[in-house]
């Protein structure tokens, strides 16, 4: 049973940091797309970010800059390393491993994750 555990985030002052975690127990990486979606205070979703199976990121042009997606595939694990927050940034952000979820939420805004998933990123001015 896939078990995942995202973590990392948090309340923080404009400016701040925060790298978010996302680990699954008994996934096994493959050349699927994964990336981070976040939930903003509209209640709509939007990727912020990707990465390929080889390693090609891609990112939401309002976080270029500031947010940085990786992999270690030995830990089974996608970070997603937040700088330089801005209050816009606030948010749930939920890791995807899928590329149908990633179109999903690419395509329809629509946030396809349960009550518990997640970690909050609060960002104060």
């Amino acid at each position: 049973e896939v078990q995942r555990v995202e973590s990392g985030g948090g309340s923080v002052q404009a400016g701040g940091s925060l790298k978010l975690s996302c680990t699954d127990s008994g996934f096994t990486f493959d050349d699927s797309d994964m990336g981070w979606y976040r939930q903003g205070q509209d209640k709509r979703c939007g990727m912020v970010s990707t990465i390929t199976g080889d390693g090609d990121t891609w990112y939401l042009d309002s976080v270029k800059g500031r947010f940085t997606i990786s992999q270690e595939k030995a830990k089974n694990t996608i970070y997603l390393q937040i700088n330089n927050l801005k209050p816009d940034d606030t948010g749930v952000y939920v890791c995807v491993r899928d590329e149908r979820t990633i179109a999903t939420v690419t395509l329809s805004g629509a946030c396809p994750f349960s009550a518990g998933q997640g970690t909050q990123v609060t960002v104060s001015s």
